[in-house]
């Protein structure tokens, strides 16, 4: 088993999955990830707190993927927070989920105010009949793959970046509801997507992979806008997804949208009609790149 959040399920996180699985099929057994719900910045320091990645549906889809049998969720709270080391080894790893092996990054920290480490969680293990490894961290560009690293480039846009932190495209679920209706009448009909995900790549125009819920074989195409549209006034933050090549009623349906690249800033046109021609250019550059990039994040 390992021990962590897994927020985005990065390279590191995919690191340590594929050295548990290795470790729980030599021995014929169970694969578990242990992770927290909230993320702990929740509950001891929420106006830092981040958004966070991805759900914790997601996490456990990924993480299936990848191996793992059991994603065991932990409630994180005040109280937890100030469980000593070897307490918690003891009471959740040695006994509430029997462990025998934990694998965990280097520079692992856990208990109150983060004393155990992993040579102590080594000391521990001895004692309570588990073995530890701990194992170095991934890098990308000289750095620590981390999830704040991830975060960072999906909030300046830098699709592209994430794709590299993450090994796979950066996704978003959620649900078609009812919009203005103002692609149709442009004759570009868009999907207005209520985002399950808490974080959004920065505004701009984005290649798309998508997926609708229901249909995991069939991979759609898609130009998708995040912004507020400035060429009608502006507004509340939105998702828009014109999906190529299709027809059909998407409404309430639950979609999967991976953002394989950043074509453009969002920017506001003078007239409807420059709108329009721009948006015919930024199908014809998705078309080139999503040939590239088929649905790299689904």
């Amino acid at each position: 088993m390992t021990v962590g959040n897994f927020d985005g399920v990065h390279r590191g996180h995919q690191a340590l999955a594929a050295a548990v699985v290795q470790e729980a099929r030599a021995a014929a057994g169970t694969s578990i990830v242990l992770c927290f719900d909230p993320h702990p910045s929740r509950v001891l320091s929420p106006e830092r707190a981040p958004a966070t990645l991805m759900t914790l549906e997601q996490r456990a889809e990924v993480l299936g993927k990848l191996g793992i049998d059991c994603l065991a969720v932990l409630p994180f709270t005040r109280e937890l927070s100030q469980e000593p080391a070897e307490a918690f080894a003891r009471r959740v790893l040695g006994g509430a989920l029997g462990a025998r092996v934990v694998i965990v990054g280097a520079n692992f920290r856990f208990g109150r105010g983060r004393a155990g480490d992993v040579t102590g969680l080594r000391g521990l293990g001895e004692s309570l009949g588990f073995r530890v490894s701990g194992i170095a961290p991934v890098l990308q560009e000289g750095a620590p793959i981390s999830s704040t690293r991830v975060r960072e480039a999906v909030a300046r846009g830098d699709v592209s970046a994430a794709r590299e932190l993450l090994g796979r495209a950066f996704f978003v679920d959620g649900v078609v509801v009812q919009g203005k209706g103002r692609g149709r009448t442009l004759g570009i009909p868009t999907a207005n997507l209520d985002p399950l995900n808490e974080t959004l790549p920065g505004g701009g125009v984005y290649a798309c992979s998508c997926r609708l819920a229901g249909e995991p074989s069939r991979i759609l195409r898609a130009v998708v806008n995040i912004g507020r549209r400035p060429t009608f006034g502006g507004g509340a933050l939105l998702l828009e997804a014109h999906l190529l090549d299709f027809d059909g009623d998407l409404y309430g349906r639950s979609l999967r949208v991976a953002f394989e690249e950043r074509l453009r800033d969002e920017r506001r046109f003078a007239v409807k009609e420059a709108l329009l021609a721009q948006i015919h250019e930024d199908i014809a550059a998705a078309r080139v790149v999503l040939e590239k990039l088929p649905g790299t994040g689904l």
